[in-house]
């Protein structure tokens, strides 16, 4: 199996390594293309103004001046086009991608992007404790990513689809289980702006996160690391909403 790893944290996040420690226990044929830099947050954005330079680190690691987007496209149409990956690897995550995280995280979108190019895809992110980024349990991703994305490969995937994982933020004696789980929602406002001044006391802004307390609903994301359980979701490139659009349907008739 050919896979192609990539991340929105950058070729030199510590996750990447964890993901490529994960890829090469399942295959000796592994190729890394991730960003220069951190792109988290970016979604799925493609560098549509700006040129793509593409950096070969050695063998099969390269570094992309773009988004996570840009790098499976630069893998897939550009540097494998002559040996066209079977699995695209996003990951792993500094923090968990689950509820409205989905629309946002660029390295859900890179695993939606290698869907969108017919290609198996799996999005992996490591969660950690409320205000503790630092102190990521990488071991948990570590010990548990092989078997679980194994797994997935064994059940395999609808076309269009995608997989995203995620591990609790415990280490990995600590984990009870996995649980097949639906995309959560958070209470609304969890973003919002904070009015700052610089030193010359002009205005600027900064969106922050605003975590309010909740409990979230069986069957979730949420609750699945809530619960101290690695959560896998399936998710689907195709956003149509069948019940409104036949309601819709009939009304415009």
């Amino acid at each position: 199996m050919r896979i192609l790893i990539t991340n929105d944290d950058g070729v030199n996040a510590e996750g990447l390594g964890v993901l490529e420690k994960i890829a090469r226990a399942i295959s000796d044929d592994v190729w890394v293309i991730a960003p220069e830099s951190d792109q988290s947050g970016v979604g799925h954005s493609l560098s549509l103004s700006d040129p793509l330079r593409l950096r070969q680190i050695d063998g099969k690691r390269y570094a992309v001046r773009g988004t996570p987007t840009d790098c499976v496209l630069m893998g897939v149409r550009q540097v494998m086009k002559d040996c066209r990956p079977d699995l695209v690897l996003s990951g792993v995550n500094k923090g968990h991608n689950v509820a409205e995280d989905v629309i946002y995280s660029g390295t859900i979108a890179a695993a939606m992007e290698g869907a969108m190019l017919g290609i198996q895809s799996i999005a992996l992110s490591q969660s950690f404790p409320p205000g503790l980024r630092e102190a990521a349990p990488w071991d948990c991703a570590a010990t548990h990513g092989e078997a679980v994305v194994r797994k997935v490969l064994e059940l395999g995937m609808d076309p269009d689809t995608l997989v995203n994982l995620n591990f609790p933020p415990c280490p990995a004696g600590e984990v009870e289980g996995i649980a097949v789980t639906a995309q959560g929602r958070r209470d609304p406002g969890m973003l919002d702006i904070e009015e700052r001044a610089d030193g010359r006391l002009i205005p600027y802004y900064w969106l922050t996160f605003r975590r309010t307390p909740s409990t979230p609903r069986n069957g979730t994301d949420l609750k699945a690391l809530f619960e101290r359980k690695i959560s896998v979701t399936p998710l689907r490139i195709n956003m149509t909403d069948e019940p409104l659009m036949t309601r819709y349907a009939r009304g415009f008739a």
